[in-house]
């Protein structure tokens, strides 16, 4: 493997580090800006916007320009982003600087798997691309737990400059180790486009919003709820993070283990855990060593919803999937900072800190129940003359013309 992928992985790495810490930081971040725990909660609801639009944005700003030198543009970007958090005067010049962080995260990952494949043989290619997303995975095991201790042992400032300095580390290694590669020929954005029109490409996307919305609903607050409803010291929370980061490695490798067996059953199976362990998470939260198991099964069970989704997306795409695979990990965040409002509304209504663990329980019920509808008109489709079958020839057909023109 290329010492190339390395650099990839140190950006995944502090990507991942970037988006969850925060959470882990809500109640230091919210104390020094004097507002409130839910008023903090929209540093994660802001990053999580800016991925769902910038996703798409940048993918296909992308198209314009060498893919080397969109990779260095976006982690100049979450660099910047990432200082202006750090020297932050004002809670609202963080949120900004939360924002321009987040617009590297989606098109970095859509851009660098498809790096990642063309640095190595054809017969390596999963191999390249899954080095990649290893630094976003151990970033939840090893960045976030150690960001939020020393966020709150020597501060959130010196967080967030770590996390930049590791992103001029990444930066560095692109521009020394990744090879020039040319821009992309022959992209024609309808094509992209014509893939929203199959409903099911819909569907799935709108099964990614709520499945890993819920999720979201409960880790969002986290600090909050295992300080002043399990009874653990502030510094605990670095450990819970750390088995949360365990259960969505665990939980991950079995996603994608099974997404190509068996997709709609791997969906239905976690999604449906999901929700209940969600909604048992009121009741645990009141118990240190059920708390913590319980946010490790939230861990397992939401991220084995993550590659069954994505490839979902990617296979009601058919042939134009690039686009819509990028919209897909805006999608995710939609969610996240859907679950992250919904869980300050009920908060800030007086309903306790477990409150959000109900919203995220309602929100992957209803994931589960898209995906029984998604099977179902798949079924209808199969034996009609389907409307997905038709757009996608339709989109195969242009394809092809576009071609010979």
């Amino acid at each position: 493997m290329p010492l190339a992928l390395l650099a990839l992985a140190i950006g995944a790495f502090g990507i991942g580090t970037t988006e969850f810490v925060i959470m882990g930081l809500l109640p230091e971040v919210a104390g020094d800006f004097g507002v409130s725990i839910p008023t903090a909660g929209f540093l994660v609801t802001g990053y999580a916007l800016g991925v769902m639009f910038g996703a798409p944005l940048m993918t296909v700003l992308g198209t314009k320009v060498s893919r080397k030198r969109m990779l260095m543009v976006l982690m100049g970007l979450f660099i910047a982003g990432n200082l202006l958090s750090a020297l932050a005067p004002a809670f609202g010049v963080m949120l900004i600087g939360r924002i321009v962080a987040s617009l590297a995260h989606g098109a970095f990952f859509g851009i660098g798997s498809v790096v990642a494949a063309d640095l190595v043989a054809p017969d390596k290619k999963a191999g390249a691309i899954a080095m990649m997303f290893t630094g976003l995975t151990v970033a939840n095991v090893v960045g976030v737990p150690l960001g939020t201790l020393v966020g709150q042992t020597v501060g959130w400032r010196v967080t967030f400059t770590i996390v930049a300095a590791l992103g001029v580390v990444g930066l560095a290694g692109i521009a020394k180790l990744v090879p020039d590669m040319p821009k992309p020929e022959g992209v024609h954005l309808r094509h992209e486009l014509a893939a929203f029109k199959n409903a099911q490409v819909l569907l799935a996307m709108a099964m990614t919003v709520l499945g890993f919305g819920g999720v979201f609903a409960a880790i969002t607050y986290i600090a909050p709820m295992m300080t002043h409803v399990a009874g653990f010291a502030d510094g605990s929370v670095t450990w819970l993070l750390v088995l949360f980061g365990l259960g969505m490695v665990g939980g991950n490798l079995v996603g994608g283990k099974y997404a190509d067996r068996a997709l709609m059953p791997m969906l239905y199976v976690s999604l449906g855990a999901l929700a209940v362990v969600l909604a048992l998470f009121t009741l645990t939260a009141h118990d240190k060593v059920l708390a913590a198991v319980t946010i490790a099964l939230i861990g397992a069970l939401g991220f084995a919803t993550v590659p069954p989704l994505q490839k979902r997306v990617l296979d009601q795409a058919h042939g134009a999937p690039t686009l819509a695979s990028a919209v897909n990990i805006g999608a995710f965040n939609l969610g996240n900072a859907l679950s992250a409002w919904l869980g300050g509304l009920v908060i800030s209504a007086g309903l306790g800190y477990t409150a959000p663990n109900w919203v995220g329980a309602a929100l992957a019920a209803g994931a589960l129940g898209l995906a029984v509808l998604s099977a179902a008109l798949e079924r209808r489709d199969s034996t009609a003359g389907t409307p997905s079958q038709v757009v996608a020839g339709a989109v195969q057909t242009e394809q092809r013309a576009a071609v010979h023109r």
